[in-house]
């Protein structure tokens, strides 16, 4: 079994929510569901796998180079390789 991923709350106010994710080798998020449209940006890059309900595969990402989501998505996000990976999330709340 999987140990959490580290969120670290950066910021949050009545319009955004900031949070520096930090995967260390063997750590996953667990399932969730995005309640807000979000950004993310990887501050360090690597090939998270990510599980939904369609199946599971590999996501590379890569560092600065942000993309955003919609709300609704649902996942869980796992580090199986041997580095740290990073991000920080930015919710928008409205």
């Amino acid at each position: 079994m999987c140990k959490n991923a580290l969120g670290q709350l950066q910021h949050e106010d009545e319009r955004t929510r900031v949070t520096l994710w930090r995967f260390a080798p063997g750590t996953e998020t667990g399932w969730h569901v995005h309640e807000y449209d979000y950004v993310v940006v990887p501050v360090q890059g690597g090939a998270l796998t990510v599980e939904n309900r369609d199946g599971r595969g590999q996501y590379p990402i890569e560092t600065a180079m942000s993309y955003a989501r919609p709300m609704g998505v649902e996942h869980n996000i796992i580090n199986e390789t041997d580095a740290e990976i990073a991000f920080v999330e930015i919710e928008l709340k409205d």
